[in-house]
């Protein structure tokens, strides 16, 4: 299994913070249809080769904003109530957004395997977000996941590139 090294992804990425929003722009400057046609070919060009299962930083790093909907799926999946799943999983933040109480994710087991996947979040669900439509309205997203995914990065570097 490939290791990372997260602290220096981290740097990496806020050290060519410029050169990225350059590629952002590049990006908005085109067509929304050429723009997504470009990131999501990439992103499917770097996840034939980088296995989720290798990383996790998401997991680790990340906590998603939960919605109703998302609570509600994983405690049916737990077989236990929504009350008894906030108890023990879910925490309100600054936003008064409801996320996970503790990091890493408290569903992430030691091989990096998600215990609830089929019910995961819808965030989780959809990260890193480069395979979606309508890229450009979401670029300050992109942008800072660069600093948590490997592919992420990889897609912003090639795209400067171009």
């Amino acid at each position: 299994m490939r290791t990372f090294d997260f602290k220096i992804l981290r740097s990496r990425a806020t050290g060519r913070k410029i050169e990225f929003k350059a590629a952002a722009l590049k990006l908005k400057s085109m067509k929304t249809r050429d723009a997504d046609r470009l990131v999501n070919g990439l992103h499917d060009e770097e996840f034939a080769v980088l296995n989720c299962l290798e990383c996790a930083n998401c997991c680790r790093t990340l906590g998603p904003r939960l919605t109703h909907h998302d609570i509600e799926r994983m405690a049916n999946q737990l077989k236990i109530g929504t009350s008894a799943f906030f108890d023990i999983y879910i925490k309100t933040d600054e936003d008064n957004d409801y996320i996970f109480n503790s990091m890493p994710c408290p569903f992430l087991q030691e091989d990096n395997y998600c215990t609830i996947y089929s019910s995961r979040p819808r965030a989780c669900r959809t990260y890193p977000h480069t395979d979606q439509r309508n890229i450009i309205s979401i670029l300050s997203t992109c942008l800072k996941n660069t600093e948590t995914c490997p592919a992420v990065y990889n897609i912003f570097c090639r795209i400067g590139k171009i």
